[in-house]
């Protein structure tokens, strides 16, 4: 039977149920999915070497005769070696491969082998260890550009290389051409069919580039179409009519004067609500840049022309934290400011629902719970969300869709992780985008320091110094438990000296402070007995506090003047400068001290970085440069797509050049309705699918 892209891989040869469960693991299903599945990486084994003139210490291919029958020998229980000699006219080579028994009859005396490995000299002797290998004359994965896919257990790059060769091969053709002709020759991209072959079995490391090149340039094509779309969808219509006020009486209620960029911001905010449209801004800044105070701006604009606002936060602590200083900054103006998370009382909560439906609360305070049913607002104008990588578009979408009336409500996000402009086009691309670049003046900058593990006693030493002079301290680990992955991180390698939040503060409090108050929180333990553990710290009833980041995003405890981060290696340059703003939010001089016992240059040079500078832009384009954007969020953002080939590190020119030629073309046909565009919509609409309704 002929392949097509909807053919499922259980039609290939040698894949049964087994097989076919695990490719099912790596998002495997049908033919499609396996062209789409794009290498990692490429080793290079089109150059055949002789057996002396092999490059050391790199993977090469030598081609060479077996010159003796291959002897097995078994070791111990569970140890079997095959050992083999091969010659070439420059020398003699001992090949061993461990535990592969069926090599004793693959090899067979006197037949030409290619064998791809790397060639290891002990003095005049030469060997290799287990090489892959192929009879000369009828190599398929030596003598080319091979290519190295992303696996999961049971399933190999051999077998995977051989499945997307048959693909390959046989649809290669069928793969639909989705880029304009017009958009293809301006940008000078290759076709499809060239782009898919040498994608996969590229013919030469030229052709492997310009399919690299045509792939990356249709995924930030589409995904620019996609932005594009979303933000028309949610351009259209009237938003709440916000007059543009003086501010002067909203400045007045503040103890503090506000920054050039809070103010810029704040103006750029009011301009959008007074536009007739609906707002669509997301407010960047570092941690303690004053984000907070430019919303409470943007729902003081709202209620003073009669519209409710609503601010909802990641956890409960911190929507409590919000409720608090919110209500002291703008109570003597007259609002009216309210609480709604998921731990109150069934009584709290009927009372605070009904004031709001009642149109007696003029901003909402809450978490998840103002997404639930029977939340009821009088007259919505401005949603208002913090922390936006734990909220997605669809949850934004969600509570916006509390207003009545056929109005979209205004939408403020605000962020504290600071993400280099490239990378915010794209993952806020239905958004525009505020930056607030200036700390207010009188925030001391955290001291950080760089220490390695022979100096833990001192560190230990320094602890009991700040809070002997009153102060607390956090120390936070990558993982819960002994033998856990970290929260965020697969289980590979490393993780016996990593320190688990549970028994480290078990050693602590028993060992090394028993004479102070340690405690411990982490993602795993419930929300209520989390939320008990920070109140305490944050009324300074905890003198250190170990934990997972689930502190990240967390409380403000200006008292804390200490962050320890334990195997500081394992996490990104962002998510270390955000734990550090978890510091220095008082008046105490403040400390950073990333511990690491690694020896690696590469780590080390980058947690310098985070030790030399405070500016989390310059942070985040280090980061990104040195870890790429997998890692940015720690979690995906919700409803935005995967990028399969695309890096917005390095491919930021190419990304300029795709937002402009989908700009270009959604100019000319703004829903992407023309016939000969119905593939190109349909297909961008699948890029979303996690999430097909948010073109709605």
């Amino acid at each position: 039977m002929a392949l097509t892209l909807e053919s499922g891989l259980r039609e290939l040869p040698g894949i049964g149920d087994a097989r076919a469960a695990r490719l099912a693991k790596l998002g495997l299903a049908t033919v499609e999915n396996l062209l789409g599945y794009y290498p990692r990486s490429y080793e290079d084994r089109t150059k055949i070497s002789t057996i002396d003139g092999a490059p050391e210490e790199q993977p090469v291919c030598v081609a060479a005769f077996v010159a003796e029958t291959p002897r097995v020998s078994h070791i111990r229980k569970g140890l079997e070696l095959v050992k083999v000699k091969v010659a070439d006219e420059t020398a003699v080579m001992t090949v061993t491969f461990f535990n592969q028994a069926y090599v004793r009859d693959a090899l067979r005396q006197g037949e030409s082998y290619i064998f791809y490995g790397k060639v290891e000299r002990q003095g005049r002797q030469r060997q290799m260890t287990n090489p892959v290998f192929e009879r000369e004359g009828a190599a398929r994965f030596t003598g080319c550009i091979m290519p190295v896919y992303p696996l999961t257990a049971g399933i190999s790059n051999n077998l995977l290389a051989g499945l997307a060769r048959r693909c390959v091969d046989a649809c290669a053709g069928q793969v639909p051409e989705l880029l304009p002709e017009e958009v293809r020759l301006a940008h000078s991209l290759a076709q499809v069919e060239f782009s898919c072959r040498n994608i996969h079995f590229p013919e030469s490391w030229e052709s492997l580039e310009i399919a690299r090149r045509r792939l990356i340039f249709e995924e930030f094509f589409l995904l620019s179409c996609g932005m594009s779309l979303l933000r028309t969808g949610r351009d259209r219509g009237a938003g709440p009519a916000v007059e543009n006020r003086d501010l002067a009486s909203f400045l007045s209620l503040l103890p503090f004067s506000f920054t050039g960029a809070q103010r810029r911001t704040v103006d750029e905010a009011a301009a959008d609500m007074a536009s007739g449209r609906p707002m669509n801004r997301l407010v960047q800044g570092d941690v303690g840049s004053g984000k907070t105070a430019v919303a409470a701006a943007c729902a003081w604009l709202a209620w003073r022309s009669g519209w409710q606002s609503a601010l909802m936060a990641p956890t409960e602590i911190l929507a409590e934290q919000h409720f608090r200083s919110l209500s002291a900054l703008l109570s003597p103006a007259g609002m009216k400011v309210g609480l709604l998370t998921g731990s109150m009382r069934a009584a709290e909560k009927r009372k605070a629902k009904a004031t709001l439906a009642a149109g007696q609360v003029d901003l909402m305070v809450g978490t998840h719970a103002l997404l639930s049913e029977g939340v009821e607002f009088h007259k919505l104008g401005l949603v208002i969300t913090d922390e936006q990588h734990r909220f997605g578009v669809a949850q934004r979408a969600a509570l916006a869709a509390k207003a009545d009336g056929g109005l979209r409500p205004h939408v403020l996000v605000m962020s504290a992780t600071p993400i280099p402009r490239t990378l915010a086009l794209i993952v806020y691309g239905d958004l525009d985008v505020s930056v607030i670049d200036e700390l207010p003046p009188g925030r001391t900058p955290v001291e950080t320091f760089v220490v390695g593990e022979d100096k833990r006693q001192r560190m230990y030493g320094f602890v009991r110094k700040l809070v002997a002079e009153g102060r607390q301290a956090y120390i936070v680990c990558p993982a819960v438990e002994e033998n856990e992955s970290p929260e965020g991180e697969d289980a590979s390698g490393g993780l016996a000296d990593l320190k688990a939040v549970t028994t480290y503060a078990e050693t602590l409090k028993t060992q090394v402070f028993p004479d102070l108050r340690v405690a411990f929180v982490h993602g795993k333990m419930k929300p209520k007995d989390k939320d008990a553990v920070m109140s305490a710290f944050s009324a300074g009833d905890i003198d250190v506090l170990v934990s997972t980041t689930v502190i990240e995003v967390g409380v403000d405890v200006p008292n804390a003047a200490l962050m320890i981060v334990e195997n500081a290696e394992r996490f990104g340059l962002s998510q270390l400068h955000q734990l550090r703003g978890r510091v220095g939010r008082g008046k105490h001089k403040s400390y950073c001290v990333l511990m690491t016992a690694t020896h690696s240059q590469d780590s080390r040079a980058r947690l310098k970085v985070l030790a030399s500078t405070t500016d989390g832009f310059k942070i985040a384009e280090e980061d990104l440069k040195l870890r790429g954007p997998g890692d940015f969020f720690g979690s995906r953002q919700h409803g935005l797509p995967q990028l399969h080939i695309a890096d917005l590190a390095g491919d930021v020119r190419l990304l300029k050049e795709a937002q402009q030629a989908a700009q270009e073309l959604l100019e000319a046909d703004p829903g992407l309705e023309r016939r000969k565009h119905r593939p190109l919509l349909e297909r961008v609409k699948r890029m979303f699918s996690d999430n097909p309704d948010i073109f709605n």
